[in-house]
């Protein structure tokens, strides 16, 4: 979804009063996992009946498009600057390429543990 605003941002940077849009997902996510003030603590999770009871986690944390109508950058009322939007652009391609490859990662290690018949 990020590579999609990103990329329509980019395609409207000569677009007359185009304003640009961010996606707001990770801070979402921080308070659902953390609680509402994100302290680096994770709320329990109950895996056996015998366990403590607790409140189950209920998450409901979805991306958002959110448009930015704070800025500016010329006259014609364009807020998307270029620079930053191709910077955005590398970050994300950086950051799903390193999800990918631990992803990866995690599925050899799965393929060569079952497939290694306990040696």
């Amino acid at each position: 979804m990020r590579q999609e605003v990103i990329a329509n941002n980019i395609a409207n940077v000569n677009t007359p009063n185009f304003k640009k849009s961010n996606v707001e997902f990770e801070e979402m996510l921080a308070r659902e996992i953390y609680g509402e003030e994100p302290d680096g603590k994770l709320k329990l999770a109950r895996t056996h009946d015998k366990h403590l009871p607790y409140e189950p986690l209920k998450f409901h944390a979805e991306p958002k498009i959110v448009p930015d109508e704070s800025t500016v950058m010329r006259v014609d009322d364009n807020n998307v600057d270029i620079d930053i939007e191709m910077a955005s652009l590398a970050k994300n391609q950086l950051y799903y390429n390193a999800l990918v490859t631990e992803f990866s990662g995690h599925v050899t290690r799965m393929r060569n543990a079952i497939t290694s018949n306990g040696q």
